[in-house]
């Protein structure tokens, strides 16, 4: 008698950032032998646009509380995370029930960052749960030291610009390296009791697993920091297509935007350029810059004198105008569009440097493309993988802002300038190079990713046999 695939229940939170990386890790696990129900947010469902569906995949939803989508401002969105845990606790317990009466039973849930409340009803139904963690493993050990016995070492970093905190097995951390939300002047502080409980979570589970979007030469000392914490690393997380030399060219379906997408001819800009001479500038799918510092960062491409590809997203009412007020500027010298395919971009030929916002999904995407980069970091996360970027892998430099919190124009020039050329230039092209083929070799059959994810999914084959 045949014996049932594992069935994993995949949940995501409904933002891009979670739902890209989670969406390829679906797939990994369906070539590893997995059948995966994907599940997000209703309204987050209806707003991807994919090409085609993987065999062994199916997409289910639950409530968040807006199925019809949700636009309001910060303070807001503190009822949006305690409706989203009352609705989808309810909707998510439903449809474990469904599954297990048709037949199909969960075998184990995984779910994504800001979701503690799907382990909560996976223990509650007996289901077997681990979280995948899309941020790097220092930031999660980062959090796991300021709700373990560090809280005050880590708000001391506040006093100063060189105050600094040292926490075991990990490099030492300003402020400004440490995630935003432990950083007194946020606005979000209210996120950051999600994430103890995210910890809690995994401190109730019988075995409990942490699998991490990235890989054991890239962070090994932050994934074995904590005992009492298993990571087991499974990045980077992306497209076969693009970080397997051109494995399963149909992953490209998924790759990029899922909620978008564009029939602008930057591929053809890109071919038209010199090697590795154009500026790839991108600040994600959520950060909206002030009105100064798009024209800061204006005023240091235009001074840099080369070529540029810039992402500029419509977030707000009238910041249509103010992107066609930068497209003609007569002394443009690059492209301006409101959406690209990213990793198709960083993997072009004519891209020598990547202006980012740091957040994880792009940081991975730099490294794996062996691009160079210029840290700017928004919030989150973003200013801790801007320090790793800069001070542990050495693939890229960091701005500074003023004493306004802009970033100026010459500041952003002095470290395009630093990336893209002179001896500070190869070194940041050779780590990157290293970093990039450090990352394929990972992922690749008998790569330490490869064996982490194929020995967690070996595991749950013996729950089912």
């Amino acid at each position: 008698m045949a014996h049932p695939e594992p069935h994993i229940l995949l949940v995501t939170y409904p933002l891009q950032g979670h739902i890209n990386p989670a969406i390829q890790f679906a797939k990994r696990l369906i070539r590893a032998g997995v059948t995966v129900s994907f599940a997000t947010s209703v309204s987050a469902r209806r707003s991807m646009s994919m090409l085609q569906k993987p065999k062994g995949l199916s997409f289910v939803t639950f409530s968040d509380g807006y199925d019809d989508g949700f636009k309001a401002d910060v303070h807001e969105r503190r009822h949006f995370m305690s409706n989203m845990k009352r609705c989808g606790s309810q909707t998510l317990r439903e449809l474990i029930l469904s599954k297990a009466n048709q037949g199909h039973p969960i075998t184990c849930l995984i779910y994504t960052l800001l979701l503690p409340w799907a382990a909560d009803v996976a223990r509650d139904l007996h289901v077997p749960s681990a979280l995948l963690w899309i941020q790097p493993a220092t930031v999660l050990d980062i959090y796991y030291y300021y709700f373990n016995g560090y809280e005050d070492a880590i708000r001391d970093t506040n006093k100063g610009p060189s105050s600094s905190v040292k926490l075991p097995g990990l490099p030492p951390f300003t402020a400004r390296d440490l995630p935003s939300f432990l950083v007194d002047s946020n606005g979000y502080s209210f996120v950051l009791p999600t994430f103890q409980e995210l910890l809690e979570a995994i401190a109730k589970e019988e075995n409990p697993s942490v699998l991490v979007n990235t890989f054991d030469a890239l962070e090994p000392e932050a994934l074995k920091a904590i005992d009492k914490l298993k990571l087991i690393a499974v990045g980077p997380i992306m497209p076969s297509a693009f970080i397997e030399d051109g494995t399963d060219p149909s992953d490209t379906c998924f790759g990029g935007d899922l909620f978008q997408k564009s029939n602008d001819d930057y591929m053809e800009w890109l071919d038209s350029q010199d090697i590795s001479s154009v500026i790839y500038v991108s600040f994600g799918s959520i950060s909206v810059l002030s009105k100064k510092q798009m024209e800061e960062i204006a005023k240091g491409l235009l001074e840099s004198d080369r070529p540029f590809l810039w992402v500029i997203r419509a977030k707000k009412v009238g910041q249509e105008d103010d992107i066609e007020s930068i497209s003609e500027d007569p002394k443009i010298k690059g492209k301006i569009v409101q959406w690209c395919s990213q990793v198709e971009v960083l993997k072009h030929s004519s891209v020598g440097c990547f202006l980012t916002h740091c957040g994880w999904n792009s940081s991975l995407e730099s490294l794996v493309s062996g691009v160079p980069v210029v840290a700017f970091p928004q919030w989150t996360d973003q200013g801790t993988n801007a320090m790793l970027i800069e001070d542990v892998w050495r693939t890229g430099v960091r701005v500074s802002v003023n004493d306004e919190g802009i970033v100026e124009g010459d500041e952003i020039k002095r470290c395009l300038d630093l990336v893209m050329g002179g001896e500070s230039g190869i070194e940041l092209r050779q780590n990157a190079k290293k970093w990039k083929d450090l990352a394929t070799q990972s992922v690749k059959p008998g790569g330490s990713s490869y064996i982490n994810l194929n020995g967690f999914v070996d595991e749950l084959k013996q729950v089912c046999h």
